[in-house]
């Protein structure tokens, strides 16, 4: 079974488990007296996004959510399935967090989780392709593409609906639906310079601690932002003409 490399890598994927852990206690703790329904549904999705990052950091710093892929043209190369596996299950938990706070009816929610799971699911595909580096740019960039068009729903469709809540709660979808636009943009990046791109101008080591500060960041800092703003979850109400007709 492949290991972690010594030093950056698994300081970084340690790092990472010990954040993660100390997020979901934290909003655990936050959340443990709060009787609102409608506010206990955001702790409860938010809970389980780093629940399931820890448990992802742990198996990746113990070895275990880590596989060796021999790429035709570039050799054996480190691969973190478990990266993917954590993005598939946490990432719609954040787009529903944040489509509960516009208010989007279910059409919305459906594409965006869609798109999201499509997102993953090529980039794991790009992760895991042994053709060589051609095969793993093509599929890097379908998942892209898949994530601009993500964002730019996020920014038109999302945003639309949140412009019919209230001031507090648009100006704090506003924060998040940014903050979300701002990191999710640098993901690709970092896997194309990284040596799951195989271009390797970033090594492993400093590649796993970009994506430990980019998920720390996404999912803790994300959740930090949305429950200290625990009064204007339960002003969040549905919009559009199929929120009604629910």
């Amino acid at each position: 079974m492949a290991q972690p490399g010594a030093g950056l890598e698994s300081i970084a994927l340690w790092i990472g488990t010990i954040g993660m852990t100390l997020g979901t206690l934290y909003f655990v703790a936050q959340g443990w007296s709060v009787r609102d329904p409608d506010q206990q549904e955001y702790y409860i999705i938010t809970i389980f996004i780093p629940a399931i990052a820890a448990a992802s950091y742990f198996s990746m710093a113990t070895g275990f959510g880590l596989i060796e892929v021999s790429v035709d043209g570039l050799g054996t190369l480190d691969i973190y399935w478990a990266r993917y596996a954590d993005w598939l299950f946490t990432t719609p938990l954040l787009l529903l967090d944040l489509a509960l706070l516009a208010g989007a009816d279910r059409n919305t929610i459906y594409t965006l989780i869609g798109l999201d799971v499509f997102m993953i699911g090529t980039g794991l595909a790009g992760a895991l392709a042994t053709e060589g580096q051609l095969f793993r740019i093509l599929w890097w960039a379908i998942s892209t593409g898949a994530l601009l068009v993500l964002l730019y729903f996020l920014l038109g469709t999302l945003s639309e609906q949140a412009s019919q809540q209230s001031g507090d709660v648009g100006a704090l979808f506003s924060r998040l639906r940014n903050l979300i636009l701002v990191l999710w943009s640098a993901y690709p990046v970092v896997w194309i310079l990284g040596t799951e791109g195989g271009f390797a101008i970033v090594p492993l080591g400093i590649e796993t601690a970009a994506f430990m500060v980019l998920d720390l960041a996404a999912k803790v800092g994300f959740g930090f932002i949305l429950l200290q703003s625990r009064d204007v979850l339960s002003a969040a109400k549905p919009t559009g003409a199929s929120a009604t007709a629910d």
